[in-house]
């Protein structure tokens, strides 16, 4: 089985935006998208891939199977509630296409302090916080 049995799932309140700046900036590809058939703006179930993770999203919508989880956005928040890092081979090259695509960048290359590896974190258009680094856990098992 590729990839890791841990798949972060987010909403978005543009999720059709919010692929193609994912895919754009940060270098995804779809793997699959179920857009509702009386309205393509809403995206029902969405699957992204770089190299072997995969990360899982959907429009924030009003509605009764929504509700339970009280779904919102980080900028409705107000506050960032989660992070998501992802492993790249170079942290520099893959911050320069993420800014030349539009990311907000908001903490730039920078060398990790007290373990290996060199990372930077940006913003989505949405205030999800993503974190690329070098560091790869894995490869740097205990």
């Amino acid at each position: 089985m590729p990839g890791s049995p841990v798949i972060p799932g987010l909403r978005y309140a543009d999720a059709p935006a919010a692929i193609r700046f994912l895919c754009d900036a940060f270098g995804f590809e779809v793997r699959a998208c179920y857009e509702d058939e009386a309205d393509p703006h809403v995206v029902h179930h969405a699957e992204l891939v770089l190299g072997e993770g995969m990360v899982m999203l959907g429009s924030a919508r009003d509605g009764e199977g929504e509700s339970l989880y009280s779904w919102t956005t980080p900028r409705e928040l107000g506050g960032v509630t989660t992070c998501i890092y992802v492993v790249v081979p170079d942290a520099d090259a893959h911050c320069l296409h993420a800014r030349n695509e539009g990311a907000v960048v908001v903490s730039e290359p920078h060398d990790n302090q007290g373990y290996p590896g060199r990372g930077y974190e940006a913003l989505d258009p949405e205030g999800n916080v993503w974190s690329f680094g070098t560091y790869d856990p894995w490869a740097n098992s205990v």
